[in-house]
């Protein structure tokens, strides 16, 4: 039985009830020596508060995306096949234009918001470069299977989920895909394919999306095997003139390095309370020395970087919760490089779904315009500029709201939603 599956639920709910009925029915009613009496209520009891925990377990965890099968949940789940030592470029010399066309059979994914706004497919890679099996999930734009696109390429966005976390929780829990088709619709969002790889690769820890010989070669799962399987399989357009990265929480500090580290394969990148250094998660594998925290923080990358990196950045944050972050980024970032920073105050929430979610449109309105995608604004509409102050709480929740530079002009922008 699934983990997130309807059927668990429901089996807990019905155990919840019969948990609550049976003290109330046989309380009095059990018979023999009192101390079999004593252990009958006690189990009574203890059936009762197990299936409670589980049943809040199981409400939390569908709502979070947090472990998206009982693998991760007992931390049993291993997806590296091998990690052989692939190099700098995390390629191993692999000439990948000569690859073989990688040939995808998908379906219909299954969970909470899986089937909402036309559905979400699911397919289990086998990563011929990083050596990582693991599975894929995919929403296509509704332009996509219209007559008049048959011939467009679509741009793409690669969403990694925070850790612990499934890869389904831009579709689960954050509703990104029911939030973005009617703006698809309308023109006011580019038809982004959504590509959401899983993250979690070893039992236990974050893999920091690194590349470590022997362990896991996650970077290269990332940034080379899923985007070539997703322009082998479907109209995408090509890297990097059409891929962008966005992540929440450590997958937002994955979404800051991959682009920063891999110019030649994103050209934006969206971070929702991120980090930079990687031992802003303590299991992270890339914070196990600090040689790997230099090779993975993108503010080390950005402030080392030969030739600045053509590539965008949108980095959203509270406090102490990935703004520092992004201002460092800005600060330390030349152009081409650009940096935009959206302070998000500390009413607006913690470091959860709940933050998150309304930040969807705001940003993947940023990467339309970013990536050269806006046509015509449709009528009516809100121009997509910051106000100067003031903000209602709608404003901050639309991202038009905003925190302007004091007496001075910035290349980079920072506004606040």
């Amino acid at each position: 039985m699934s983990l997130t599956g309807t059927s668990f639920l429901y089996t807990l709910i019905a155990l919840s009830v019969v948990a609550i009925a049976l003290p109330l029915v046989l309380w009095s009613r059990i018979r023999g020596p009192r101390a079999l009496r004593a252990a009958a209520r006690v189990l009574m009891l203890l059936f009762a508060q197990g299936t409670a925990v589980s049943l809040v377990f199981v409400l939390v965890n569908n709502q979070n995306n947090l472990y998206e099968n009982w693998a991760d949940l007992l931390g049993t789940g291993n997806h590296v096949a091998q990690a052989a030592d692939l190099g700098a470029d995390g390629t191993g010399g692999i000439a990948l234009k000569r690859l073989p066309r990688v040939r995808q059979a998908f379906h219909a994914a299954d969970g909470p918001g899986m089937h909402a706004a036309g559905g979400v497919r699911v397919t289990e890679l086998k990563g011929r470069v990083s050596g990582v099996n693991a599975d894929v999930y995919v929403w296509l734009p509704p332009q996509y299977s219209e007559p008049a696109y048959r011939h467009r390429r679509f741009p793409v966005v690669e969403v990694l989920s925070g850790w612990p976390g499934s890869a389904k929780a831009w579709f689960g829990s954050l509703h990104a895909h029911e939030q973005l088709l009617p703006l698809m619709r309308d023109g006011q969002v580019a038809p982004f394919i959504l590509v959401a790889p899983r993250t979690s690769l070893l039992p236990r820890v974050d893999t920091g999306c690194a590349n470590i010989p022997g362990t896991v070669n996650a970077d290269t799962w990332l940034s080379i095997d899923v985007p070539k399987m997703i322009m082998d399989n479907f109209r995408a357009e090509s890297a990097p003139r059409g891929w962008a990265v966005a992540g929440i929480s450590a997958g937002a500090h994955c979404a800051a390095k991959l682009a920063v580290a891999h110019p030649d394969r994103y050209m934006a990148a969206v971070s929702m309370s991120g980090y930079n250094d990687p031992i802003g998660e303590r299991d992270s594998l890339a914070a196990q020395s600090p040689a790997l925290r230099a090779a993975n923080n993108p503010y080390v990358l950005l402030r080392k970087a030969f030739v600045p990196p053509r590539i965008a950045l949108y980095v959203s944050g509270q406090p102490h919760d990935g703004y520092e972050a992004g201002v460092s980024l800005e600060q330390v970032a030349k152009a081409p490089t650009t940096v935009h920073v959206v302070y998000i105050p500390r009413s607006a929430g913690g470091h959860t779904m709940a933050l998150w979610r309304p930040q969807v449109v705001p940003a993947f309105r940023w990467l339309t315009l970013e990536m050269g995608r806006h046509h015509v604004q449709p009528r009516g509409t809100t121009p997509l500029a910051p106000s100067t102050g003031g903000s209602t709480h709608a404003a901050l929740a639309s991202g038009n709201g905003a925190r302007t530079g004091a007496g001075r002009r910035r290349r980079q922008q920072r506004t606040r939603w």
